[in-house]
């Protein structure tokens, strides 16, 4: 890793803690909201990025396992709840795709070593239902009378945030173990994944400060 990429590695952590501080500073307005599940998720994942960078020098753990099976899995399934639960009041979306993303991690078992990077079948699925998610609501926001007032919508900038970084490095994790050979491109994706993480933060924390209520 280049002298770059460690310094937005760095960025993208601080910026992740970044997003977690505003939203709790922001937490009495929103306390009797469903929006206060969005703080919890931003402190989840700062707390699961420290113990990440800092945690085996006081516990020993596998920091693999750590991520496929209890981190990733919980982000993923937040914003299926966020998104079909209650940007389009379909609870019942939200458990059928829940499950179907839950069911990849069955072959899961089967074809990839605990020590995995990272599980690039059921990574892929969860982003491919992401992705889905974020077409509809794209399509919900230009199709909503408040069209103009699109600033004031806390889900546009969550919607964006999440397009350029779990959307925009689908391929990255879908191919790495093919990316690692090619290592210029690898370094190229490898920087634009850390930048995206640093700009989604960035516009969780905006969806704070300058976003309201979805409508």
């Amino acid at each position: 890793m280049g002298d770059f990429q460690r310094i937005v590695q760095e960025l993208m952590f601080w910026s992740e803690g970044f997003a977690a501080l505003i939203s709790i500073l922001y937490y009495q307005r929103i306390k009797n909201e469903y929006w206060k599940f969005f703080v919890f998720y931003l402190v989840f994942a700062f707390v699961s990025e420290s113990i990440g960078k800092w945690g085996d020098h006081f516990i020993e753990y596998n920091k693999q396992a750590f991520y496929n099976f209890f981190v990733i899995p919980v982000e993923f399934l937040f914003f299926y709840w966020l998104y079909a639960a209650k940007s389009f009041n379909k609870p019942k979306l939200f458990f059928i795709l829940s499950f179907i993303y839950l069911l990849s991690f069955i072959p899961g078992e089967f074809f990839y070593p605990p020590n995995k990077v990272m599980f690039s079948l059921n990574y892929t699925l969860g982003c491919l239902i992401l992705m889905i998610l974020v077409i509809m609501e794209y399509y919900k926001q230009i199709n909503s009378s408040n069209i103009l007032d699109f600033g004031k919508n806390r889900m546009f900038y969550i919607n964006l945030g999440v397009t350029l970084f779990y959307i925009g490095t689908l391929p990255f994790w879908t191919f790495f173990e093919l990316l690692k050979s090619y290592r210029e491109i690898y370094n190229i994706y490898f920087a634009y994944f850390l930048i995206s993480g640093v700009v989604m933060y960035v516009l969780f924390s905006i969806s704070f400060l300058w976003g309201k209520q979805n409508s």
